[in-house]
């Protein structure tokens, strides 16, 4: 069946309306393909409690089912931005849309935790190739004017479909099986794939480029084996052969990856795109904001469940207030670029963010959900919806709209792998307080050296520990008293590191992003963006008129320099 727009006689004025007339369908195809992404990554959280008792699994077992998925999605969606930037972004966007689905299946009927941890790695394949194609998209048929209400569109829409995810989630776990989790993604899958085929307009960039999969592999060999060591080392310990061997194959690969994207001539991260100080500055804050945000939604329904005894529905139904914050104020926030700056949302947004983390040391073992988790859960929304859209704005507004699809894939990576990174390095930090809180108190109890032994031996599967059976019930309900407390000790350590993350954050927007209308030499090197180049002709000229008007006086080193420099950006 052909697309609507190829049937429109060729002209531009036929190409303007054909966008016009996709730009509706291409939003709702979009926030669909978004939602199954992030349905699944808010659902599989609530469902972790269920699926590591149903197999039976460790930390870091439940760990590799959230990690695999985020690994191949961090490493491989730069891939995935620039194959749609080559062979056509809606033909990618479907490819990745089919692969997602199909790997969803095979999680709902995965045998075990090393079946569902491929099937999850895969997945994170298909999103790879799906995420970056939806920003994209959008911002290849909208103008840079209408960009910004058109990305808070999609956010605010896109968390709404995600607040079904963690309460039908939850639900489907209570009354059902933790595997329907998986299964919910088919027919919005199915809704994309029809959208997708019959309404959007393929659209691919106009600069020549291949694929970098030298990169790709070692991206994905690198983060791996990163992730790998960081993982294992809280069961192996950090001397174990397994773990400094896998960190130091991760150092060599990520250092060969930059050396190769140094001299490659399709590089899959092109690295002058970071003399833009804004770019680097916001991807930068990805990174900060998006680690703290993966290690939080991570810990937090085994807080709910494991600790406070939250049934899954009341678990999922816990966190609506975040996404339904995300959901109001998300087209809201979208503008607040163009009337501001991004700077302003960006700093305001992660301090607000970072006050909701700092409420979070107040819960404790059967806190009042109303007086502890919910009013935290609302000021870390409020600071979030302020910031999530002017950044991903502030990222897209960076560069021109042949590139669209590689600066999305590389602020998506980012994300990705901050959450990949945070799980990983702040996961420890959980592991490492829970443990040293649990066996200063037992050391109190003076329980047998056998139950001691027992409890030592599975401390790594944190609230999910349970009393050795041998011990009376009194015994019993105080250790498990212990393990709860300890839960909650390493909880609140970590929270005040994900604080610390967003104040940083704040810092960072404050030195290197912009205000309204600033545009700093930096961020015009290297970009062919015709409002940039305007203002670059305007200083160019007005420096010459300068010197024209002192044709008697040598004009000096410093204004001869700084006009080479802006001819030689400008060319």
């Amino acid at each position: 069946m052909r697309n609507p727009c190829e049937t429109i006689n060729r002209s531009p004025a036929a190409d303007v309306q054909c966008k016009e007339d996709a730009r509706p369908w291409i939003l709702i195809a979009t926030i669909l393909a978004s939602s199954i992404a992030f349905i699944d990554s808010t659902a599989i959280n609530v469902a972790l409690p269920a699926l590591q008792k149903s197999f039976h699994a460790t930390m870091v077992d439940v760990q590799w089912v959230v990690e695999s998925y985020g690994l191949f999605l961090g490493a491989l969606i730069l891939a995935g931005g620039s194959l749609g930037d080559l062979f056509g972004r809606r033909k990618i966007f479907l490819v990745g849309t089919v692969i997602f689905a199909f790997a969803s299946g095979a999680c709902g009927v995965a045998p075990n935790i090393q079946i569902l941890v491929i099937a999850r790695s895969i997945q994170g394949t298909g999103a790879a190739l799906l995420v970056p194609g939806s920003l994209a998209i959008i911002s290849s048929f909208f103008d840079e004017k209408s960009r910004g209400r058109a990305i808070g569109t999609w956010s605010g829409f896109t968390a709404i479909m995600t607040a079904v995810g963690p309460v039908l989630g939850g639900w489907l776990v209570e009354h059902t099986s933790w595997r329907w989790v998986f299964f919910i993604n088919l027919p919005l899958a199915g809704a994309v794939i029809a959208i997708s085929v019959w309404r959007i307009p393929e659209s691919r960039s106009a600069v020549k480029t291949r694929l970098d999969w030298s990169g790709a592999v070692l991206a994905t060999l690198g983060l791996g084996g990163l992730v790998f060591g960081l993982i294992e080392s809280t069961s192996l310990g950090w001397s174990n052969p397994i773990v400094v061997g896998s960190l130091i194959a991760a150092c060599a690969c990520l250092l060969g990856f930059a050396a190769l994207e140094v001299r490659s001539s399709f590089p899959m991260i092109p690295l002058a795109i970071f003399k833009n100080s804004n770019f680097s500055g916001a991807n930068l804050l990805t990174l900060f904001l998006y680690a703290a945000v993966g290690i939080f939604f991570f810990l937090l329904p085994m807080n709910l469940i494991q600790v406070q005894g939250y049934s899954a529905t009341v678990a999922g139904a816990a966190i609506l207030p975040f996404i339904l914050l995300m959901s109001l104020l998300s087209r809201w926030s979208g503008g607040l670029v163009a009337r501001y700056g991004p700077r302003k949302p960006l700093m305001v947004g992660p301090l607000v963010a970072a006050l909701g983390f700092i409420l979070f040391v107040v819960p404790s073992v059967r806190a009042d959900y109303w007086k502890t988790f919910f009013p935290a859960l609302t000021i870390l929304g409020l600071g979030m919806a302020v910031t999530v859209a002017p950044l991903t704005t502030d990222v897209m507004n960076s560069v021109d709209r042949d590139r669209v699809g590689t600066a999305s894939g590389i602020n998506n990576a980012v994300a990705r792998v901050a959450g990949v990174l945070g799980i990983a390095v702040l996961g420890i930090v959980m592991v490492y307080a829970f443990c040293a809180r649990l066996e200063r108190t037992l050391d109190h109890l003076s329980l047998p050296l056998g139950s001691m032994q027992e409890i030592h031996a599975l401390e790594n599967r944190l609230a999910g520990l349970q009393p050795p059976a041998n011990l009376d019930p009194r015994t019993k309900a105080r250790v498990t008293d212990l393990i709860r407390l300890g839960f909650v000790f390493g909880f609140r350590v970590v929270m005040m590191m994900c604080a610390g993350l967003y104040v940083a954050s704040a810092t960072i927007a404050w030195f290197m992003v912009p205000k309204a209308g600033d545009v700093k030499p930096s961020s015009v090197r290297g970009f062919r963006n015709p409002r940039t180049r305007e203002q670059t002709r305007n200083w160019v000229t007005y420096a010459a008129h300068c010197v024209g008007q002192n044709r008697s006086k040598e004009p000096t080193p410093k204004l001869q320099i700084a006009v080479a420099k802006q001819t030689r950006w400008y060319s």
